[in-house]
């Protein structure tokens, strides 16, 4: 399968502090790709090299079959990026938040863009009240709906799900699913190893600056000694709990 990224010997430092320490990974086109670390891990500093907004120090990194360094227009042209905070603008309403950046990417019939996109993200009966008032769940998911304007090949989230509920971080996730159904390539990252879990085709673990391993979720718990088997009751998880109690009240 093709490669979407590929980075090889990848080094960055700030001032004396190395992050970076020699990373190699690489992303297949139309997977979710995610990347674990604890914070500080240098998680961010990878985005942001690879979507040319940092410059590295040593090594290779290429996106779409383009060396970030050398051929950056071509990198931004086939990527977008949705950091860790939702990037829309709070006074405008979902419509006019993607009809400016519709307009900006100079698409045509940009109206009919963003009815596209409100319908896609299921944000039609909110498309005309401000931001502002979005939940955090809604709110996350117009800006991954900004981030497809321009139908991007690779679409970068930088812990998509930090500081959303329950319910919120379970709405991102179908959203990311749906858009590697759709073909997009996701490079995620994340500090939730059940996020990574649920989502991600292929893992790899950024540990003090280096990929410490990578793989298949099977593959990684192949590195681990087998698990002593006990047969137990099983008790549901405290999401499982939350969403029943949820369900239940919208019921009522």
């Amino acid at each position: 399968m093709e490669k979407a990224i590929e980075v090889k010997g990848l080094r960055k430092s700030f001032k004396d502090t190395e992050v970076l320490k020699g990373v190699d990974f690489e992303v297949k086109r139309g997977e979710i790709f995610a990347l674990l670390g604890s914070n500080g891990a240098g998680k961010t500093t990878i985005v942001k090299i690879l979507s040319t907004l940092l410059k590295h120090d040593g090594g290779i990194a290429t996106v779409g079959g383009f060396d970030v360094s050398s051929k950056p227009d071509s990198v931004r042209q086939s990527i977008s990026l949705t950091g860790q905070f939702a990037a829309v603008d709070e006074m405008l309403t979902g419509r006019e938040n993607l009809i400016m950046i519709a307009k900006l990417r100079h698409l045509p019939h940009p109206s009919q863009v963003a009815d596209d996109l409100l319908k896609r993200f299921g944000l039609t009966d909110a498309a005309d009240r401000k931001a502002s008032s979005y939940s955090g769940g809604m709110r996350r998911r117009l800006d991954i709906a900004m981030s497809l304007i321009g139908k991007p090949q690779l679409i970068f989230l930088d812990e998509p799900t930090t500081g959303l509920d329950p319910e919120a971080r379970i709405e991102t996730w179908k959203t990311v699913k749906e858009l590697a159904d759709g073909g997009t390539t996701v490079f995620l990252t994340t500090q939730y190893l059940d996020e990574a879990e649920q989502l991600a085709d292929q893992i790899a673990i950024l540990h003090e600056g280096r990929i410490i391993a990578s793989g298949t979720l099977e593959e990684l718990k192949k590195l681990f000694p087998p698990a002593k088997v006990e047969y137990v009751e099983k008790q549901p998880t405290l999401e499982e709990i939350f969403l029943a109690i949820i369900g239940k009240k919208e019921e009522m």
